[in-house]
């Protein structure tokens, strides 16, 4: 066989998938169809652009997403090397400076002499081994051809992203720096709504104007929209309060003025490194954009900001992969095809990146005639690849990572829910140090 790869999609997955392999001796072909054609929602030539937000979520290692991601720094991820070289301040989270990190990862991509690439739109799957990561936007002619090829149907849903507002625009007589229950860097800013600002703000929001569909995929009938993605005005028509107690939720963030949670609170993240960019955070939106400057101005705080980027709604497709795929990401009937990314089930940013590095390591050693081992469900990064391929999930929908995916531990631990996860942690990181030796 020879040792050479195809990967297809130069986004987060596609680029992880790309550095593994050759990180193991195997030559790479990254084909990525842009600049030549682009999808509604990117606009830069540059490789593994962030669309929806800056945020890679909490670096815990008691929170399961941070464990994943020192899981992926202790395997060599480049997405994680990316984003530790280009963070911001965002509290206990990990945010990235979105430019500097595609710029970062683009050119480790461009300088590696084992990976080439072919730019140009991919329409069909050759021979060899090949790694898809085509993203959730996977163009209409390759994703046609993809479910003739599976002979599966495809589900389709909408994500949402936030808008982004010019930090010198902001009145910082109303809005006061803070992050909740002052856990880190106070990084976020909050813009504190009484009870008649929330209500005349909640009214505007739920009879705004929503924006057409007709630049996405006109077929789809039904718009399934994820939950970890949810647009503010559809979580909104839930209930009057729903917003209180979800994105706008003022617990543990008191205004400085007056000593006292304020009845809701709109929180702003630091968009870039120099601090000039801020994102509204759980503001995913499908409003059109004048609705969008209306109802957002009657924020307190933002009344004369200035909108850099309004929030857009784009369409994701994912496989139904607990019936096609194995723990490695291959496909059960052709072990030569392996796919990575969201269309495969994962949800996130991190969690795309880590099936990406999966499938590179697997595909490196199917290429070189060698068994790829399991990366095992006691882990946050083995968990994921086992959920997306368990054939006894019936009703698969896409998956975060989270605790309640990995096996259990063997036996209680006292101390509450904080050292159940350190324990979790601990297992997890052993078996890490394990895996290293084998890949």
């Amino acid at each position: 066989m020879e040792n050479r790869v195809r990967v297809i999609g130069a986004g987060l997955a596609g680029c992880e998938a790309a550095y593994q392999l050759s990180r193991r001796g195997v030559s790479v072909t990254l084909c990525e169809m842009k600049p030549q054609k682009y999808t509604p929602a990117h606009v830069s030539p540059s490789y593994a652009e962030l669309v929806c937000s800056n945020s890679l979520r909490s670096d815990a290692l008691t929170n399961a997403v941070g464990l994943l991601k020192e899981e992926m720094r202790r395997l060599g991820s480049l997405i994680m090397e990316a984003a530790d070289s280009t963070r911001v301040e965002a509290g206990s989270a990990l945010a990235v400076d979105r430019v500097k990190f595609s710029e970062y990862v683009t050119q480790k991509i461009r300088s590696d002499p084992n990976i080439e690439v072919s730019e140009g739109e991919v329409t069909s799957l050759g021979d060899g081994v090949t790694v898809v990561a085509t993203g959730p936007l996977t163009s209409d002619a390759f994703s046609d051809y993809l479910g003739r090829y599976l002979g599966e149907s495809y589900l389709s849903f909408f994500d949402a992203s936030s808008p982004i507002v010019d930090a010198q625009t902001l009145d910082m007589d109303k809005i006061y720096a803070r992050s909740r229950y002052d856990k880190g860097e106070a990084s976020y800013l909050n813009c504190p709504m009484t009870k008649e600002e929330y209500e005349t703000f909640y009214n505007a929001l739920i009879s705004a104007s929503l924006a057409p569909l007709h630049d996405f995929d006109e077929r789809e009938q039904k718009i399934n929209v994820f939950e970890g993605c949810m647009p503010v005005e559809e979580m909104a028509r839930r209930g009057t309060d729903t917003l209180r107690y979800g994105n706008l939720k003022p617990v543990g963030l008191p205004d400085p003025k007056t000593g006292k949670e304020p009845y809701a609170v709109v929180q702003l993240r630091r968009e870039n490194d120099e601090g000039t960019m801020y994102n509204l955070v759980g503001f995913q939106t499908h409003l059109t954009f004048g609705e969008q400057k209306r109802v957002f101005s009657l924020i307190p705080g933002l009344e004369n900001a200035v909108f850099l980027r309004y929030g857009v709604m784009h369409r994701n497709t994912f496989m139904d992969s607990p019936k096609l795929l194995t723990p490695s990401y291959s496909l059960r009937r052709n072990e030569n095809i392996f796919f990575a990314g969201q269309m495969t089930g994962v949800e996130g940013y991190v969690e795309s990146a880590s099936s990406g590095l999966v499938a590179g390591v697997c595909a490196a050693m199917k290429a070189q005639g060698r068994d790829a081992p399991d990366f095992t469900p006691d882990t946050v990064i083995g968990s994921l690849a086992h959920y997306i391929s368990d054939p006894n999930v019936y009703f698969f929908q896409p998956m975060n990572a989270n605790f309640g995916l990995i096996t259990p531990l063997e036996n209680r631990v006292k101390g509450g829910k904080r050292a159940k996860y350190e324990a979790y942690a601990a297992r997890s990181l052993e078996k890490i140090e394990e895996l290293r030796k084998l890949i």
